[in-house]
């Protein structure tokens, strides 16, 4: 088992997810509070909490497993952000920060996920 709040990866992905709350989140209209709105937020806490749980596995296999999921949610965030910019939600100067923070957090997980499967 791993302590995930000395992982590089979990501190960004947190951070991340802290910027979706306080400067994505808000900028919906009410209209959207449970289709994009909820997926977006399910989205990026979903990073964060799958490289959590994976840290309380046993095995490098089952930590990479979780690592995956982590990769997968980040790559549905990052979808969300598009839609979310293209309908008008966020400006582009919001949409370009969580852009290369995503990019960021993606490009961590591949590299921590290709190490342990070394």
């Amino acid at each position: 088992m791993r302590d995930y709040k000395k992982l590089e990866v979990w501190k960004k992905s947190h951070e991340l997810t802290l910027f979706v709350y306080r400067n994505i989140l808000p900028c919906f209209p009410k209209s959207e509070q449970f289709d994009l709105f909820s997926q977006t937020k399910r989205a990026a806490y979903s990073i964060p909490m799958n490289i959590v749980e994976g840290s309380g596995r046993f095995t490098e296999k089952d930590f990479a497993h979780f690592l995956d999921m982590a990769l997968g949610s980040g790559h549905e965030l990052e979808y969300a952000c598009i839609l979310s910019k293209d309908l008008g939600y966020i400006n582009e100067t919001i949409y370009e920060n969580i852009n290369q923070q995503i990019n960021e957090v993606k490009a961590m997980l591949i590299g921590l996920i290709k190490a342990l499967r070394k």
